[in-house]
């Protein structure tokens, strides 16, 4: 992609109307919930990063690209390198969304850069997005997106130990039926997180990818949990594929260390190395 097209991209705009109605949230609290507990009802907050499930990208079958992917080139670059990953984000939570009530997102090409990064080219989309519901701006958010080319062979970025002295350790299971929920969920038709022969000679992944944004939602769901409170901001950043091969188990591990200030540092890891970090802070710890 040259240097005029790249320029061209940036600024563009879009706005989407959605809502997360009652059975809807129903069907994301039985993929994401805890267990034993009821659903939020019509009028009931959503908890936090739920609205991931609510601007599903409705394109048709035919406008698909070969990874399941809607195709490039209306309001996302037409970057010519066949991998794509959501690879960070960072959000701000001005008020809450609940269930039923009419949202609007308003998104825009923030930047897009182009790079040599450790396994070659890659261009580098920022899009901002503004996320509004009835009462006003909820959720302010920026999405990173990277491309990349597809190697010949799997070659695993640098591994990092997960924490010494975790103050929070829980574990999680990971399976392709969680997957493939999650991915119904958001209506994501990426194939490396259901179709393993896609993954494995395609991709040339070792297995089945877990998504970035359902390792978030973990992340996010065990910082409410540690100050039995949402977050006022909340960044991530995946460090590695989080992966799930034939014959693994799938546990997952979740920690998470303080600062002297008490924001949150969270990982979720898989055989002893980290996958993805995040940040939790809230309004006494800004």
């Amino acid at each position: 992609m040259d240097k005029l097209n790249v320029a061209g991209w940036e600024g563009r705009t879009e706005t989407q109307q959605s809502c997360i109605s009652r059975e809807q949230a129903a069907q994301i609290h039985a993929t994401l919930g805890q267990p034993h507990a009821r659903p939020p009802e019509t009028g009931e907050v959503l908890p936090p990063l739920w609205h991931w499930c609510a601007f599903a990208p409705t394109v048709p079958l035919a406008e698909l690209a070969r990874d399941g992917h809607p195709m490039l080139g209306d309001f996302l670059p037409p970057v010519r390198l066949g991998r794509r990953m959501w690879a960070s984000g960072r959000l701000r939570f001005a008020a809450p969304l609940r269930v039923g009530e009419a949202l609007k997102r308003r998104s825009s090409i923030r930047s897009v850069r182009e790079k040599m990064g450790r396994a070659g080219p890659m261009v580098l989309v920022s899009v901002g997005h503004q996320i509004f519901g009835e009462r006003g701006l909820a959720v302010e958010e920026v999405q990173d997106i990277v491309y990349l080319d597809i190697p010949e062979r799997f070659s695993p970025p640098p591994v990092r130990a997960m924490p010494d002295a975790p103050v929070l350790s829980e574990s999680r299971t990971a399976s392709e039926t969680l997957l493939f929920r999650y991915s119904a969920l958001t209506f994501n038709a990426h194939r490396i997180h259901y179709d393993l022969p896609y993954a494995q000679e395609v991709e040339q992944y070792p297995g089945l990818v877990v998504h970035g944004p359902l390792q978030a939602t973990w992340l996010m769901q065990a910082a409410c949990r540690a100050r039995s409170q949402r977050p006022t901001y909340f960044d991530f950043r995946g460090l590695h594929p989080m992966l799930l091969t034939p014959g693994d188990g799938g546990q997952i591990d979740i920690m998470a260390t303080e600062d002297d200030c008490g924001a949150l540092s969270l990982v979720t890891g898989q055989g002893g190395h980290q996958c993805m970090q995040a940040t939790a802070q809230w309004e006494n710890t800004l």
